[in-house]
């Protein structure tokens, strides 16, 4: 991953990653940056949306179990939530019909993360960094969705998921498609 730390652009980063892994680049790309709290959406090398995120409250990490945001080359594997309102809450990737205002109750409630809006669940592309065993970004059920915490964007945050403001996971949402890469660095 030293590339990343050169001057060379995320769509340079991620081009050269698919080449390394025999991987087509592909037309559509989300950069997120860990450490600026940061997903930048590409299209064919142009940047056209950066938006404010929040990862995970532990520090990155692709392994089972960690609770941290994997880090290297991934693909949007499944997209969830076509239609829904801004605000739904999803468990197990199907919407509950309840806004996260009608589900939280107490102050347990106001501390979990719900799953709200949009759900692009991640597929590792990197055998043993992101793809199979202890390390399966997919098995991990890693996803970029909205929250109930959007005033709390730009600070650690989640469980391993990426996090964004309900109304631009949808915007997002809409401009994506499955097998659209996803990079993820330090």
């Amino acid at each position: 991953m030293d590339a990343f730390f050169t001057s060379e652009s995320p769509w340079e980063s991620a081009t050269k990653t698919c080449a390394r892994l025999g991987i087509k680049p592909g037309e559509r790309l989300l950069f997120v940056r860990i450490g600026t709290a940061t997903l930048q959406f590409f299209r064919q090398g142009v940047l056209v949306q950066s938006y404010v995120i929040s990862t995970s409250k532990r520090p990155p990490s692709n392994i089972k179990n960690s609770l941290g945001t994997p880090r290297g080359l991934h693909e949007i594997a499944e997209r969830i939530g076509a239609g829904q309102p801004p605000g739904m809450v999803f468990k197990s990737r199907v919407p509950t019909g309840r806004h996260y205002s009608e589900v939280i109750g107490n102050d347990d409630d106001r501390e979990h993360n719900l799953i709200t809006s949009r759900i692009l669940w991640l597929r590792g592309l990197e055998p043993g960094v992101n793809l199979g065993g202890e390390v399966d970004t997919y098995e991990r059920y890693v996803y970029i969705h909205g929250t109930n915490h959007e005033a709390s964007l730009g600070q650690p945050l989640s469980a391993g998921c990426v996090l964004m403001r309900n109304l631009e996971i949808i915007e997002l949402y809409d401009q994506v498609r499955a097998g659209d890469r996803v990079l993820i660095v330090d």
